[in-house]
């Protein structure tokens, strides 16, 4: 009995002595065997950038959103579009109670809109972008780089619409502190430069099927990063001088340089892998809700300027008409048909950035700091040059030379065909040397406002940034007091989202960064000069 025991213990110690001498000689390839056959593990994923693409591409679409009817309205043309003047509603929205965002009535939804989104839409797929290609050991990925640059675009935008952003620590938990816009701004530049310091090493594209703005191609990618950090630099000139030079440098020193013609330019392209409805042709002519407003019309015509007819389309009068901001009691009917739609078809690309608003950098980073290799007044004229070819406008030459035409000083109601005066800048499109320097920027910053056209969220901020150009007051502020009469709105509130969700301690530090109270009339970090 005892030795029937033994041989059966010496056999289960036998077998176990060989399942574990064949258990260790095969802990080299334990990773290998360890894996679900029917899961593609992150560095399966990053080996060919499928990692990266489905997100990048969710990202690219989500800058100026295209996800649904509507939303880039709500998104764009009732925010930045508003306020620097590039359009006017000519309908009252009967749920936000007869006034809105055009008479600086901050409507909730519409108010947390581009907020909801950017979380959602941006920072959610670069974090997955992120972490998938930083626990592969590819931090320094170029598709990751790119990623970056496309979240600090996004994000550059939403904290020039609020000031203080959920941003170094989001990710982090369901309740996160918010970061102070300067806090935010440095993050960005350091981001762009790694980014940069990247594919300046590149060559190449990456991530050809998924990129919806550059077909992956890296060199491109580097000069739109480039003139980003210079858009971004030219944005605190006036708060961090030192700063401001500093990152300006770095962009135009770069060797792959900035934007610099039209073959450059970004825009969101239709492609067979990505058809959508232009929104703005959605927005003013299919739902016949927008229209050009009066500053638009001021300038435009004023100036005999070519590109109106590119960027608008003519009444029922073959007159280019304008509404005026912030009117009360808006009746569709009354404006419709002799107002101008603008000139967009429903299958057009959407613009991201132009090489226009390069050379507008360059003529500012020059007058300013005698920055570049030529001066303010060929990187301004360049700058109406780029604009022009951009759209197909003709003449150029004989624009800039202009210096008779000055911006209109009265608005005519085309419901009614009263005229109104107004206020606008009172400069010719004609450089001239000899004006002051406060001057020279104005006229500057005219032909910029124009050309950034239809991006009224930058053009909003340049407005704000540096008080020109000066855009028609609207006609009824109904702020409640938030934001005075005679000023421009500075900014949106924070969404009542972050109220409800975030605790009570990260929405109060978030007042404290702002520097204010949390109304549309506070000013933001870099808000300074006017």
């Amino acid at each position: 009995m005892k030795k029937n025991i033994f041989k059966k213990v010496s056999s289960v110690l036998a077998l176990s002595l060989t399942l574990a001498l064949s258990l260790a000689s095969c802990t080299d390839k334990y990773d290998e065997y360890n894996v679900n056959p029917h899961e593609a593990t992150n560095e399966m994923m990053t080996r060919d950038n499928l990692l990266a693409g489905a997100s990048l591409a969710q990202m690219e679409r989500s800058i100026f959103t295209i996800s649904s009817a509507g939303r880039y309205q709500e998104t764009e043309m009732l925010q930045g579009d508003l306020f620097a003047s590039y359009f006017a509603p000519i309908m009252t929205w009967a749920y936000t109670g007869g006034a809105d965002n055009d008479n600086y009535r901050l409507y909730t939804d519409w108010n947390k809109a581009p907020w909801d989104d950017a979380y959602t839409d941006i920072m959610t797929p670069w974090n997955i972008i992120k972490t998938g290609y930083e626990d592969a050991g590819e931090g320094n990925s170029p598709a990751l780089a790119i990623a970056t640059i496309v979240k600090v675009f996004g994000m550059s935008r939403i904290t020039d619409m609020y000031g203080p952003i959920i941003y170094s620590k989001f990710g982090t938990g369901l309740q996160v502190a918010f970061d102070s816009q300067e806090e935010v701004y440095n993050q960005f530049f350091k981001e762009l430069d790694d980014a940069i310091n990247i594919l300046s090493v590149s060559e190449g594209s990456i991530l050809e099927e998924y990129d919806l703005i550059y077909k992956g191609d890296i060199a491109m990618w580097t000069k739109f990063a480039n003139t980003l950090r210079l858009r971004l630099a030219m944005r605190i000139s006036n708060v961090n001088e030192s700063k401001a030079r500093q990152e300006a440098q770095a962009a135009i020193g770069n060797a792959r340089g900035l934007l610099s013609s039209v073959a450059d330019n970004a825009y969101l392209q239709q492609t067979t892998s990505l058809v959508f409805k232009n929104p703005i042709w959605e927005a003013c002519q299919s739902f016949n809700d927008m229209r050009m407003s009066a500053t638009m019309d001021c300038y435009l015509n004023g100036y005999a300027d070519p590109r109106l007819s590119k960027f608008f389309l003519p009444n029922n009068n073959g007159e280019y008409r304008g509404v005026r901001n912030g009117m009360t009691n808006r009746n569709k009917s009354s404006y419709q048909d002799v107002s101008s739609s603008a000139n967009y078809s429903e299958n057009d690309n959407l613009k991201w950035m132009e090489s226009s608003e390069a050379y507008f950098l360059l003529a500012e980073a020059a007058l300013r700091w005698g920055m570049g290799s030529q001066s303010a007044q060929q990187y301004y004229e360049e700058g109406i040059r780029q604009s022009f070819a951009a759209v197909g406008a003709s003449d150029v030459e004989t624009y800039i030379t202009d210096n008779e035409k000055l911006p209109s000083t009265t608005w005519k109601n085309p419901s009614n065909n009263r005229r109104v005066n107004v206020t606008t800048s009172q400069l010719t499109v004609a450089w001239d040397e000899s004006a002051s320097q406060n001057t020279k920027m104005e006229r500057i910053m005219i032909q910029k406002w124009i050309a950034l056209f239809p991006d009224g969220q930058e053009a909003w901020s340049e407005i704000r940034r540096t008080g020109y150009p000066t855009i028609v007051a609207i006609e009824s502020n109904q702020s409640n007091g938030e934001v005075a009469n005679g000023e421009i709105i500075s900014r949106l509130k924070f969404p009542s989202s972050e109220r409800s969700n975030n605790t009570t301690s990260n929405i109060k530090e978030a007042e404290s960064l702002l520097g204010g109270r949390d109304v549309a009339g506070t000013r933001l970090w870099w808000d300074v000069k006017r």
